[in-house]
């Protein structure tokens, strides 16, 4: 799937890579936090922050085939600043 041209989210289909991906994490109403990639198809969630950011990466690897996995991974909290991995 194409990101839209809208989004933050880089990509370059003569390189066949993204450069960028972004997340944008939600509190999870019993506790913790949900990630959801902005256009694409990946959602992890995690009781803190720390193991978060580890399941962001693990999701993103399992996700893009070797070698096509983005430069960069944001995490934008909503209502919060946003962090890069």
């Amino acid at each position: 799937m194409l990101p839209s041209p809208h989004s933050r989210v880089e990509y370059h289909p003569q390189e066949g890579t993204m450069h960028e991906l972004l997340f944008i994490v939600d509190e999870s109403p019993e506790g913790g936090y949900i990630a959801r990639a902005v256009d694409q198809s990946i959602c992890t969630e995690a009781d803190d922050l720390e193991t978060l950011k580890s399941r962001v990466r693990e999701a993103v690897c399992c996700h893009f085939d070797e070698g096509c996995a983005p430069d960069r991974v944001r995490l934008r909290f909503v209502g919060k600043d946003e962090i890069e991995l």
